[in-house]
């Protein structure tokens, strides 16, 4: 297996929960290298979540791989951070401390100084300075979830897995976060695999966007690569001559051919199916 010049590699991952059922997806192949910006596309219950899991090592594949910088992926590890959907803040501690909390974890040989000094950088980095010394209960949704960020960065992760971190915010906020995002992404050269069902999100964030088919049996079946030029801003996204293009090649993959695939797959049509690269109003796809 040729893993040597790649970050992440996934191989023939499957998931099954029971051995009589069909499996929630199979044959997942995909690749990330080291700065990317992916995310992955897909309809309720195409096991999106379950194949994040994988990656932070919370949850086995039922078979496949998943290697990261030639090590097999098992178990957590400090090299992975995950910002899940909720918060999932220590509600007895304040702002700093939740963070400070995750840096000792990965710097346990650090001063008090120290981890406060770090943690205090990255609130800055998602505008919470002022809010240190607060707990969660005072703080608003869009708040919370920058404390989450800015926990998953502090320690310095080697890849960033974000669940739907933004999903239960409103647009305004949710906008301001992923400016923040983009900003941090940028300055830190961060490895990112997103989960979203934003399609105007993943424009916005992503280098690549993954297209899963319906589950069960559900596959990546498409690798759109983002062709808009670096440093988009959601104010004027609209305004690129790529932006429909790209936006409705993945909306008619969603409404339509998510749902062909997924019975192709549940008759056996998909054996050996590699996904297909897609540029969007460049070209036609070519196979992977």
């Amino acid at each position: 297996m040729q893993i040597e010049n790649t970050f992440l590699k996934v191989s023939n991952l499957s998931k099954s929960y029971k051995a009589d059922a069909p499996p929630v997806f199979e044959g997942i192949d995909f690749e990330i290298e080291r700065g990317e910006f992916v995310c992955i596309i897909g309809h309720s219950g195409c096991g999106k979540t379950t194949i994040l899991n994988v990656l932070a090592g919370l949850e086995e594949a039922t078979s496949g791989d998943a290697i990261m910088l030639g090590k097999r992926i098992q178990g957590p590890g400090l090299e992975r951070g995950v910002v899940f959907q909720g918060h999932a803040l220590m509600p007895w501690m304040t702002v700093l401390q939740n963070v400070a909390f995750a840096v000792k974890s990965k710097y346990p040989d650090w001063s008090k100084e120290q981890i406060s000094d770090h943690s205090k950088k990255y609130l800055a980095m998602v505008g919470l300075v002022n809010a240190e010394t607060k707990k969660p209960s005072e703080l608003s949704g869009g708040m919370k979830q920058r404390v989450g960020i800015a926990r998953a960065f502090a320690i310095e992760p080697k890849m960033l897995l974000l669940d739907e971190p933004f999903g239960a915010l409103d647009a305004l906020t949710r906008g301001v976060i992923q400016d923040e995002l983009l900003k941090i992404c940028k300055e830190t050269e961060q490895t990112v695999f997103m989960i979203t069902h934003d399609v105007d999100e993943a424009i916005l964030l992503s280098d690549k966007i993954m297209l899963m088919s319906n589950g069960p049996n559900a596959r990546i079946a498409e690798i759109v690569v983002n062709t808009l030029p670096k440093g988009r801003k959601r104010a004027n996204l609209h305004h690129d001559p790529m932006y429909y293009p790209m936006r409705n090649h993945l909306v008619d993959f969603l409404v339509n051919r998510s749902k062909d695939l997924q019975v192709k797959g549940a008759n056996g049509e998909l054996d050996g199916y590699k996904p297909v690269i897609v540029l969007p109003g460049v070209g036609s796809p070519v196979t992977q």
